[in-house]
């Protein structure tokens, strides 16, 4: 079993949805992925213990302390972003409330997904799957929680340390 980039989007998107009870065709049109490849990716989380199934017949849940071991130690080393030209896209890392607020950055060429329809331009910084920018318009606090999980993955110090701490508030206060 290898973890894939799509499995980290699909265990996030469980993760904002706090509880919800939800579908593998919903999880699909959500996050512009097909009904497979969700399949697919909750069984590898599963695999990988960053989502338990509490029975057989209860839907499989974020394992939140495991996840939040793994985005803080380890997505960095797993799923480097790559960096690239400047490009039409949507904010992300430490561009994104509640880091930006808290960076109180001004910054005028934010590392951005690409993304035709985005309002920034910047640095692209490639996010975990191609279907992330999609995905985050759609839902605000996948969004902010993909952003949290990009300044881990590229930040600096300050950036990163700001993220982690954001990031285990709402894997706590979402459960």
């Amino acid at each position: 079993m290898i973890l894939k980039p799509q499995d980290i989007v699909v265990v996030l998107k469980l993760v904002a949805l706090k509880g919800r009870p939800w579908r593998y065709v919903q999880l699909a049109n959500e996050l512009a992925m097909s009904a497979s490849e969700i399949n697919a990716g909750v069984k590898r989380a599963l695999q990988a213990r960053l989502l338990v199934q509490l029975g057989p017949d209860k839907q499989p849940m974020p394992n939140r302390k495991a996840l939040g071991e793994f985005l803080i130690h380890g997505v960095k080393y797993a799923f480097p972003p790559d960096h690239g030209a400047i490009v039409r896209g949507m904010k992300t890392a430490y561009a994104v409330s509640p880091v930006a607020d808290q960076l109180h950055l001004n910054d005028e060429n934010p590392p951005v997904w690409p993304h035709a329809e985005g309002k920034d331009r910047g640095p692209s910084f490639s996010p975990l799957y191609r279907s992330v920018p999609m995905a985050a318009e759609r839902d605000a606090a996948l969004y902010e929680l993909l952003a949290l999980v990009d300044a881990i993955r590229d930040g600096r110090v300050r950036e990163r340390e700001i993220a982690e701490n954001l990031l285990r508030q709402r894997l706590n206060a979402w459960a």
